[in-house]
């Protein structure tokens, strides 16, 4: 299919867009251009929000990547814009209470998305930027790509990107980065177990591309089948979820793309994935 791009609405002070869309192939590109620190304002979190929405319903969409355009990939929350709300009659409770709870919503819909989601890091990511990278299925970043949860360095706990970097680290290693707020590199990172590969910056593009292509080209009702159980076995006692990974896989081996897939193998030939 031919490469799709448009624009979404919201805008920086010059006009340029927030957040940049491009539809290629079935993969879905979704680049935070808001720099230098690529902030996640309450309006760059609503849009990428109503994009992953309209991805879930939208079959030529395969796989999403969420990339950024600068020298940091994000900064997390817009400071500022939190800051201006501290003059509001409530002190600013009704602002934060809003950006944490569509921050969390944000970070949710990745995971529920039936289509996997691959962040692609170049670039600092901190804060609720590192909660994104850590909250996609797949992260891929530079070599010199940092990461960190700072937010102890200036009086604020990084409470909400402690939920995602505790499920991807080990527990020390997720401790380390919250109570030192230090940044951490890429190779730190990798074996913190943030990101999946580190690749040099001028091919960071191409191997993201090959990553989503190659996902791309499976069964998506498969891959909806797998990301779910995935994310709800992981909650499970170790018997719960063999049990519950069990029926799952009777329920996937009577869909359509199962019996096509296992008969394409047999016969040496590619499949014809249906979807269903």
């Amino acid at each position: 299919m031919a490469e799709v791009v448009s624009f979404r609405k919201g805008a920086n002070e010059d006009g340029s867009v927030l957040v940049t869309r491009s539809l290629s192939d079935g993969v879905l590109r979704l680049t935070l251009n808001n720099p230098p620190a690529n902030v996640l304002s309450i309006a760059v979190m609503e849009l990428l929000m109503g994009e992953l929405q309209k991805a879930a319903e939208d079959s030529e969409v395969r796989v999403v990547v969420i990339a950024s355009t600068g020298d940091v990939f994000s900064a997390g929350h817009d400071l500022k814009e939190m800051t201006e709300h501290r003059a509001d009659a409530d002190g600013g409770v009704a602002f934060f209470e809003e950006t944490f709870a569509l921050a969390a919503d944000l970070m949710l819909e990745i995971i529920r998305l039936p289509k996997p989601v691959i962040a692609q890091i170049d670039g600092l990511a901190t804060a609720a930027g590192c909660q994104l990278v850590v909250s996609c299925d797949l992260a891929i970043c530079t070599d010199t790509a940092t990461f960190c949860t700072p937010g102890v360095n200036i009086g604020v706990f990084c409470s909400t990107p402690m939920v995602a970097v505790t499920r991807a680290a080990h527990r020390k290693q997720a401790m380390e980065m919250l109570l030192t707020g230090e940044t951490i590199d890429a190779s730190t990172a990798k074996d913190f177990g943030l990101v999946n590969r580190i690749v040099p910056k001028q091919y960071l593009t191409q191997v993201v591309t090959k990553y989503a292509s190659v996902i791309a080209s499976k069964s998506p009702l498969t891959l909806k089948i797998g990301k779910e159980a995935f994310y709800r076995q992981l909650e499970m006692p170790t018997e719960e979820a063999y049990s519950h990974a069990a029926q799952v896989m009777v329920e996937n081996m009577l869909t359509a793309d199962a019996e096509e897939g296992i008969g394409a193998f047999l016969a040496k030939r590619m499949p014809r994935w249906t979807g269903e």
